[in-house]
């Protein structure tokens, strides 16, 4: 697992293998896919109904029995991904881990179990990746608007989208598992209860409907499990032929609603494993046809894992969304480009002198620049502190993109990108990224320092050498007696690098 996120791929030749796993609330899904003459193939695909999200208890803690299952099932799907280079797999966990209190107690040894990095998405950017998949499985007609509903196991993304763009994007913590867990937690199932549960989640749809309808849109399209599974159950019932309805919907409830417990219901086309969430998936799904004024939903094949592929093919190129995203950032906070470019330019100048001797990657060459981009960011709400400003709106703002482990890694650099370094800057982060994040902090901090004053003057000479966790700065003696300013920035500096774990010389020549 080396690298930051393994977010930047390695160029691709016909032939080459990637997979995307899913870590799903009810559900983990890996799709294998091969890369011949510009198209992704699938070649692999497996899923295992783990139901992570039955193990979440109140206080965001996680049963033994649920963690055994998904350490065993990614076990299963390392095995497959073995061979795969980390640059070409991406794995991402939603809603349940998202809601986990110590997430790293899950992780780290769920990706020694899968041998790969797992990143945590927030839920509009997995919403963005839902759409993406099926934009990409299903080609939009010119012109059309979608609106695609992914029912999870802990939460359903709602998007709508033109082309390859989602364009409005919502998550609710309304899922088939946890709702089912919510609503009928003790396995009794009644039409009075039903009505009541359906008009509280309607209510959550209802905080974005206005907006949604206002756009409109010219198909509607359903994603996972949930939603195939009751496109099969209206078939099953000859209802439809796959599709799922306004008049279907009702039927099917009803039909369902004739069990008076959960593990009686019996509906034709239904398999075993999702008999224990169906009848939150259908409480979720006839919400949304009430609260949207629905009236027909096809289903999609596609869902996350797709999109997760084709933002893959994305990344580290020009179709890189978080490239995009950092510019939105810069033009929607005002930052001075032209300070930022200096920046980044001469944290990349130092950044190739230590890359090979610390075991910076390319990943963290990408990130660096994006901190540099974006590291004035906090001075649109205040000079003061403008450092934590700019961290917290990094950290907490939903970044199309970016997974929670790379805004939190952002937010990171630009917390400490001037001023004395908190203990606390990066406990947010794994063990694995701490090297990285401390290394890619003291780049940046150098940079910043170098570039206070904002000239446009070229730095005539820098040269830094890298030895363990020992860097030696070199500048022109004549150039730094002329910046007294800068001159007692850097006498202080050493101190301050002291606490990234880093031992900072300064010398002129």
């Amino acid at each position: 697992m080396n690298g930051l996120l393994h977010t930047a791929p390695l160029p691709l030749q016909d032939g080459d293998l990637l997979a995307a796993v899913d870590l799903g609330s009810n559900s983990f899904h890996m799709v294998v896919s091969r890369y011949l003459l510009g198209q992704l193939r699938t070649v692999d695909r497996l899923r295992e109904p783990v139901r992570l999200a039955e193990g979440l208890d109140r206080k965001g803690g996680l049963s033994a029995d649920a963690r055994s299952r998904a350490l065993d099932c990614l076990s299963r799907f390392g095995q497959r991904v073995r061979d795969i280079p980390p640059q070409r797999v991406r794995a991402l966990a939603t809603n349940t881990v998202r809601r986990l209190a110590s997430p790293q107690a899950f992780l780290m040894p769920a990706e020694s179990a899968l041998g790969h990095a797992i990143e945590v998405v927030a839920g509009r950017e997995e919403a963005r990746l839902v759409y993406l998949g099926v934009a990409h499985a299903q080609p939009p007609k010119e012109g059309h608007l979608r609106l695609v509903i992914d029912i999870g196991g802990g939460s359903t993304e709602c998007i709508i989208g033109a082309g390859f763009e989602a364009i409005e994007r919502e998550s609710l913590q309304v899922g088939c598992v946890a709702s089912t867990r919510r609503f009928f937690g003790t396995g009794k199932l009644s039409s009075k209860r039903w009505h009541a549960a359906v008009a509280e989640i309607a209510a959550e749809f209802q905080q974005f409907a206005g907006t949604y309808r206002s756009l409109g849109w010219d198909e509607v399209i359903g994603t996972s499990g949930t939603n195939k599974a009751i496109g099969e159950i209206c078939a099953a019932m000859k209802l439809t032929k796959g599709a799922v309805t306004a008049e279907a919907l009702p039927q099917v409830r009803d039909r369902l609603l004739q069990a008076a417990r959960i593990e009686d219901i019996d509906l034709p086309g239904l398999s075993p494993d999702r008999r224990p969430v169906i009848a939150g998936g259908v409480l979720v799904l006839e919400a949304a046809f009430e609260a949207l004024g629905l009236q027909r939903m096809m289903v999609s094949k596609a869902a996350m894992r797709e999109g997760m592929l084709h933002d893959m093919l994305g990344r580290g190129g020009a179709n890189d969304p978080r490239e995009a995203s950092v510019a939105a950032l810069m033009h929607r906070y005002g930052i001075d480009a032209t300070q930022a470019a200096r920046v980044e330019a001469t944290a990349l100048r130092l950044f190739a002198q230590v890359a090979q001797a610390w075991q910076l990657v390319d990943d963290d060459r990408l990130m660096l620049v994006r901190a540099a981009r974006l590291h004035e960011l906090g001075l649109t709400i205040a000079h003061s502190q403008y450092h934590v400003h700019g961290s917290y709106v990094v950290e907490h703002s939903d970044i199309a993109g970016f997974s929670r482990q790379q805004q939190q890694f952002l937010a990171a650099l630009i917390r400490t990108h001037r001023r004395r370094i908190p203990k606390s800057a990066f406990d947010a982060l794994p063990d694995r990224l701490l090297a990285p994040v401390r290394r890619s902090a003291a780049l940046l901090r150098l940079a910043v320092l170098l570039h206070r004053a904002h000239e446009a003057d070229p730095i005539p000479q820098l040269d830094l050498q890298a030895e363990g966790d020992g860097l030696r700065l070199t500048l022109a003696r004549r150039w730094l007696d002329a910046r007294p300013l800068l001159k007692a920035d850097l006498h202080g500096e050493p101190e301050d690098a002291a606490d990234l774990g880093i031992t900072l010389a300064i010398e002129t020549a």
